[in-house]
């Protein structure tokens, strides 16, 4: 869902720019980004990293709880 928020803010669908989101920060980054290139790298790391992130916690969530699972 971040990234589909994320994506969506983007394109200009999703939240109303006057809110903060990493969506928006690189949709603006756009004009700025051969003489600022951070304000387009840390959005799309953060993004990344946070996606990333969730995707592991529920690997290991599914992991610990799946009566299926081996336990290794």
């Amino acid at each position: 869902m971040i990234l589909f928020e994320s994506v969506l803010s983007f394109l200009g669908f999703g939240v109303v720019p006057p809110t903060p989101s990493w969506g928006n920060m690189l949709n603006n980054a756009q004009e700025l980004v051969t003489t600022a290139p951070a304000l387009a790298i840390y959005p799309g790391v953060l993004i990344f990293l946070t996606v990333i992130a969730v995707n592991f916690l529920g690997d290991a969530l599914q992991h610990a709880f799946d009566p299926r699972s081996e336990h290794r």
